[in-house]
């Protein structure tokens, strides 16, 4: 067994836990493992990669980008005090939306713990209402056993972000390393994948007798692996139910599937929304009933039987009562499921779907997503329409800031698989999309990386288009300029009768002139007919490139459920069409 320093031991266990590619940046506390990062690159060659972000919140989310696209934990190594807390918005993102992370934070030598000595915070104090779990390391015999054990922890049952708090000293320190398959975890931590059986069979007997199901999956199916998504696919086939999705499901089931409805909650389709509505048996997979999917809690689905397949058993019964709970991994219930229902001999009432399905061709006829053409304006949904017809046949991969444009990327790209949509969800972060788009494009160095973003988010941290052109990352920045806080500006309109109070961007830069500024490619486009042509002149360019869309400035995100509103209370886009005239005059009266 070799013995090393601390810092040597961070390095190696990196290594041998696979680790490629981790994001981060140096400060006094963390130089110890910069130096065994330099010293392990001279002699090894660049096995481990180092990407040198702008701020530390932007190297948590392309982690988590990183991550989300590829199924393996993202890394991140940042300083003491404000680089651990600089990553915190990065690190509560990562357990909202259950992105495997390893944090690794530097922090003052254990003497000088309580001292308020330089650069000092209580990074797991601070953290820890807000990581899968984390650890102060204070004695170097116990390193090596709790670096593997934060990646066990992070990456099995409901993933999330594990920090890992170090002292200088303890990183001066020398001890024996052990790898991850000589190590003794300190826990008993081993959450339960498979479901149980009785359970299993119930649930498929229920399903076999439903008039009226749906298939309600969300974040876990995906997190679960490709084989989860597949046995997604077999089971709604056999059962003969309709699929809906979370925002953060999408591409679990592919769109261009005839039993696909669309995404479902506040900006969801008509369908999806009147199909949870109605229906007599919910199969709910890897979702967890969070208050933009259910509406008002007392009118949701308010007729049906539930089941519930999770990893985590404190999400079952939390939010929503259940008939039957299953706690187990989404892939291995559902492969289960597919097992029980061919044992039982089970067949679906295709009568009765017969009769479920006309009423949702019913549903789809109202065509929630249309939208108004306009003469020399480009809206939004259009944007987005072509820029999924002229990506679709690519290897392509999107990521998202936060706000409207969210929302028509979620309505309008459609998915056909797993692990390319990347978004925050649960968090709802600004700043999210492009250095996610940065970790998606180091996991993916050959395929289209597209951060669909709007012109307030994507300044929440424009500065890592410095780390895109640094390390020749060819991202597409797609930003959809409507010069308004987009989603705040719809709520405004909405909910606090017309009054825009501070949503409207007066002063924004020329993003053709920055994106130059950084040495990176500028578009603009506000033509209509220009759209095609420029979109694929972005396509082709080698590099990074920032795309000035300028869309019309009214446009509301709709179908939405009002908040508070059940399923079947939504807004459909002609409800509003007389309120354009008066965002247009406010709009002009700000300028």
């Amino acid at each position: 067994m070799d013995t090393l320093t601390g810092a040597e031991m961070v390095i190696r266990a990196l290594v041998d836990q696979g680790v490629e590619v981790m994001f981060g940046y140096p400060g006094g506390a963390v130089l110890p493992i910069y130096d065994a990062l330099f010293q392990d690159n001279e002699q090894h060659g660049e096995r481990l990669r180092h990407i040198l972000v702008r701020h530390e919140q932007g190297a948590a989310h392309a982690a988590e980008g990183y991550a989300r696209s590829t199924g393996k934990p993202g890394v991140v190594l940042v300083t003491s005090g404000p680089g651990a807390t600089n990553a915190i918005t990065g690190i509560v993102d990562a357990l909202m939306d259950s992105i495997p992370m390893v944090v690794l934070t530097g922090q003052v030598p254990t003497h000088l713990i309580g001292t308020d000595a330089f650069q000092e915070a209580d990074t797991v104090g601070i953290t820890r209402a807000c990581t899968k779990h984390n650890y102060l390391v204070k004695d170097i015999k116990d390193l090596p056993r709790i670096l593997h054990e934060a990646f066990h922890i992070a990456t099995s049952g409901r993933p999330g972000p594990v920090l890992v708090d170090l002292p200088k000293d303890v990183q001066f320190s020398r001890g024996v390393y052990q790898g991850p398959d000589e190590v003794q975890f300190g826990h008993a931590y081993a959450p339960r994948t498979k479901g149980d059986a009785g359970r299993v069979a119930e649930a498929a007997r229920m399903i076999a007798a439903a008039k009226a199901p749906i298939f309600y999956t969300g974040g876990g199916v995906i997190n679960a692996g490709p084989e989860a998504a597949k046995a997604l696919r077999e089971f709604a086939a056999m059962t003969g139910a309709p699929v809906t999705s979370t925002l953060m499901g999408l591409g679990a089931f592919p769109a261009a599937d005839p039993a696909w409805l669309g995404m479902l909650g506040m900006h969801g389709t008509y369908e999806a929304n009147h199909a949870m509505h109605d229906c007599d048996v919910m199969i709910c997979v890897g979702a967890r009933f969070d208050d933009r999917v259910t509406g008002r809690l007392d009118a949701f689905s308010p007729n049906s039987k539930k089941i519930h397949i999770d990893i985590d058993a404190s999400s079952i019964n939390k939010n929503v009562r259940v008939d039957i709970g299953i706690v187990g991994d989404a892939g291995s219930v559902l492969s289960d499921l597919i097992a029980s229902w061919k044992d039982q001999r089970l067949s679906a009432n295709r009568q009765a779907l017969d009769e479920w399905w006309r009423q949702i061709e019913a549903w789809r006829e109202v065509r929630c997503l249309r939208y108004g053409k306009s003469e020399g304006t480009i809206k939004p949904q259009l944007a987005i329409e072509r820029l999924y017809q002229l990506t679709k046949d690519r290897d392509s991969y999107i990521t998202t800031e936060v706000g409207q444009h969210q929302m028509w990327a979620a309505q309008f790209y459609r998915f056909q698989e797993p692990n390319r949509w990347m978004t925050s969800g649960g968090l709802g972060t600004m700043g999210y999309g492009l250095p996610a788009a940065l970790g998606v494009q180091l996991a993916h160095p050959d395929s289209l990386v597209i951060d669909i973003a709007g012109e307030a988010s994507i300044q929440m941290c424009i500065q890592e288009m410095s780390t895109a052109v640094q390390y020749d990352l060819p991202v597409k920045i797609f930003i959809l300029n409507n010069e308004w806080m987009g989603m705040v500006r719809q709520w405004q309109e909405l909910l606090h009768g017309q009054r825009y109070s501070h949503s409207y961007s007066s002063s924004l830069p020329d993003f053709v002139k920055l994106a130059e500024a950084y040495g990176a490619k500028g578009i603009r486009c506000s033509d209509p007919a220009e759209l095609d042509a420029k979109i694929i002149e972005m396509i082709d360019h080698p590099g990074p490139v920032i795309f000035d869309c300028r869309v019309e400035k009214a446009e509301n995100c709709l179908p939405m459920i009002p908040s508070g509103k059940a399923h079947n209370e939504m807004i459909l886009p002609e409800e509003l069409d007389d309120l354009g005239s008066v965002i247009d005059e406010a709009g002009r009266r700000l300028v």
